[in-house]
């Protein structure tokens, strides 16, 4: 699935790059995007259980080499893909406020919610809107005059030749995008919690 504020069919496709794909955002778009895509994110939530949001679903191509030992291959539940994916976009958002003001880009600012801690539909709803005003708040940090030819610093030639050159757009873009990418496996998610809870 895609945003009807952004596009991201291209750069799922590999049609183009995130560079690309942010030629002509504006941060309007940006912050229409980022509260549809939490809109939408809430509104996968409704109708959910705890039990629902904490059920642990059946991946078999699970695989994350940055995952605790022993959890590398389990299915992530709603909790922890809702923790990931705002992790991802705020991360996106802050390094798009440091670009913007023309400040170099140091090391990545992130930080994820213990998933485990998001086990009831209370904590992802209150980790959707906590992130939905991180991000626009982000947004609100930059300048009335973006340094829009302020890259990220630090990257490999692997890294600009997969996401492009990206700027305070595309930084913002990426994150959102990788959040966006993830609809599905949330939608998965949902699907198998709902189903065990009827055979139970």
């Amino acid at each position: 699935m895609s945003l009807t504020t952004i596009d991201f069919t291209p750069w799922f496709n590999k049609e183009k790059k995130l560079d690309e794909l942010g030629l002509n955002l504006t941060i309007d778009d940006l912050r229409k995007a980022s509260n549809e895509s939490i809109d939408y994110l809430l509104s996968l939530l409704d109708g959910l259980t705890d039990a629902d949001v904490a059920f642990e679903p059946h991946d078999p191509e699970a695989h994350d080499e940055h995952a605790t030992e022993g959890e590398e291959h389990i299915g992530w539940t709603i909790g922890h893909l809702i923790a990931h994916t705002t992790a991802s976009s705020d991360e996106g958002a802050a390094i798009s406020s440091l670009l913007a003001r023309g400040v170099e880009e140091i090391k990545r600012p992130r930080y994820e919610t213990p998933w485990r801690d998001m086990n009831t539909v209370e904590s992802c709803v209150q980790r959707l809107e906590e992130s939905r005003r991180m991000r626009l708040a982000y947004l609100d940090t930059w300048p009335d005059m973006p340094h829009f030819d302020n890259y990220r610093g630090g990257v490999s030639e692997r890294f600009i030749e997969y996401f492009g050159n990206l700027n305070a757009i595309g930084a913002f873009l990426m994150g959102l995008s990788h959040e966006v990418g993830h609809y599905d496996q949330i939608i998965d998610a949902k699907q198998q919690a709902l189903a065990a809870r009827e055979q139970a």
